[in-house]
């Protein structure tokens, strides 16, 4: 990490907060509150949620700003996990003793439709004195820093990793201690990369590729993981963009998908795209699996998402299949990521305006 241009930014902000003793005095007491509404939630009050109360507990967070209809997020939260499992598994987060590095990805493996903002965001706000907040600014600021090695797609984000940024956030809380702020929370840390690190050229630079993303390709031998973490995100690009989207689903007789774009046109029917997400195993399968659901008249398009060089073989395996090749599409999943990373982006945008009120 550059120390140098932390120092100068750290002193940009002390400078700030002399001028506007106001703003920061705001900013003190709405992080004071943010800690008190998540700590009251504690072992025996999670564990007796309701499905309001859960909502209740969702809703506040700043990682929920991407999405307009906040229910929807927490019926699919319960749908996907079921309650009374996403309770106990967010207690165990939270309160037990195990180690962080084996709780985060206890917590990744078990519950579906949390992603690291989320994740990291409940935690830092129950234990702020331990505990980053990570989500896209977060990434930004410490590239702008300097910081090496740093996870770019959510599937990277392992509790070792989390690990690691937690330890980089303390250490710019110690240098913020020592130019004299009181907070030394790792909440304030994240107040600290919202106000000072957001930097123009950083923030222009969101979403671009670079030499070495467009190098980045899925692991040789990838884990379920990962396949999840991409099957995950293009169910979010689907209902971002106005559709109703759902994981593994059957669309017709022998063929699971994993993921459905769907959407009804008036009195007309359904209309539904498939994809389905190919990390490892059998081309033939993926095929046969695309071919089955076509079977469903409903059926518009399916699309298949890889590497390139997986696509490069499903297109081969395909050319010769009627019925398929005309209607078959490939994504490759970096775009893939790239697509949900910028929509996030203008999500979060949007929905700050409050252009929909929340109980519309």
């Amino acid at each position: 990490m550059n120390k140098s241009l932390l120092q100068n930014h750290i002193q940009t902000y002390k400078e700030r907060r002399t001028n506007q003793p106001e703003k920061y005095r705001k900013d003190m007491q709405e992080r004071d509150e943010h800690v008190q509404l998540y700590r009251d939630f504690n072992r025996e009050k999670m564990l007796e949620m309701d499905e309001q109360g859960l909502y209740e507990y969702i809703s506040p967070l700043w990682a929920m700003l991407i999405w307009g209809n906040k229910q929807y997020v927490v019926d699919k939260l319960i749908d996907d996990n079921g309650l009374e499992d996403l309770k106990k598994e967010m207690v165990h987060l939270l309160w037990s003793d195990e180690a962080i590095e084996l709780r985060w990805d206890r917590f990744r493996k078990n519950v579906k439709g949390m992603g690291p903002a989320m994740i990291s965001e409940i935690l830092s706000k129950t234990h702020p004195d331990k505990y980053l907040i990570w989500n896209r600014r977060a990434k930004m600021a410490l590239e702008y820093l300097g910081v090496d090695d740093l996870p770019r797609y959510d599937y990277q984000l392992d509790g070792k990793k989390y690990k690691e940024l937690c330890d980089i956030g303390k250490e710019i809380s110690k240098e913020l201690i020592n130019a004299g702020f009181e907070d030394d929370s790792l909440l304030m840390v994240d107040y600290f990369i919202w106000d000072e690190l957001q930097v123009e050229e950083t923030l222009s630079g969101s979403g671009k590729k670079t030499k070495k993303k467009e190098e980045e390709t899925i692991q040789e031998d990838p884990d379920e993981f990962i396949h999840n973490d991409v099957r995950d995100k293009i169910r979010n690009i689907g209902q971002w963009l106005g559709f109703e989207a759902n994981i593994e689903r059957k669309v017709a007789a022998g063929s699971k998908v994993d993921t459905v774009w769907e959407s009804t046109i008036g009195n007309m029917g359904r209309v539904i795209y498939v994809f389905e997400v190919q990390t490892k195993g059998s081309i033939d399968s993926l095929i046969v699996n695309l071919l089955k659901s076509l079977n469903n008249p409903a059926v518009q398009g399916v699309v298949a998402v890889s590497d390139k060089e997986q696509l490069e073989k499903i297109r081969g395996h395909a050319e010769g299949v009627t019925g398929l090749r005309d209607k078959l599409k490939l994504w490759d999943y970096q775009e893939v990521l790239n697509v949900h990373e910028n929509l996030e982006y203008v999500n979060e945008s949007i929905n700050k305006l409050d252009l929909v009120p929340g109980g519309f």
